[in-house]
């Protein structure tokens, strides 16, 4: 499915730079920052893009992940949508090499007949992660 298509699919209209920051956010292999972003592009404005993260994060496109004073951005699965969004991961920041990713493999209980409603959690760790770890000979 093209970019297009899927933030058309989202409720989203596919402007060209929605269009560029979602092909962006694609190719990133952990979450980025917002001045990661802005690097990635020239003569992009920072409100825009800033804008369209927010954009992306209401309509369930991104989710952020809020690490040492910085938000970071990275692509939902294809299931989220602005009524569905759960974060329901854990989100793990290597040490070594500085990269935060989603731990898909480490889910948290959802409790379905409890007597409240969680609406958003977040779980952060930190550690090394497979790749430093084998670097390290660990």
């Amino acid at each position: 499915m093209s970019t297009e298509n899927k933030l058309l699919h989202k409720n989203t209209r596919p402007t060209s730079m929605r269009i560029l920051v979602y092909d962006f956010l694609n190719e990133q292999p952990a979450a980025v920052s917002l001045s990661e972003i802005e690097s990635g592009f020239h003569n992009a404005d920072r409100t825009t893009i800033y804008r369209t993260l927010k954009t992306f994060e209401e309509k369930g496109i991104v989710h952020s992940i809020q690490e040492n004073h910085t938000t970071r951005y990275m692509l939902c699965h294809d299931g989220c949508n602005e009524a569905t969004h759960k974060d329901w991961h854990l989100h793990f920041y290597c040490r070594i090499c500085k990269q935060t990713t989603c731990r898909e493999d480490f889910k948290i209980p959802q409790q379905e007949a409890a007597a409240f409603r969680i609406d958003e959690i977040r779980l952060f760790a930190k550690g090394i992660c497979e790749q430093c770890m084998e670097e390290q000979g660990e």
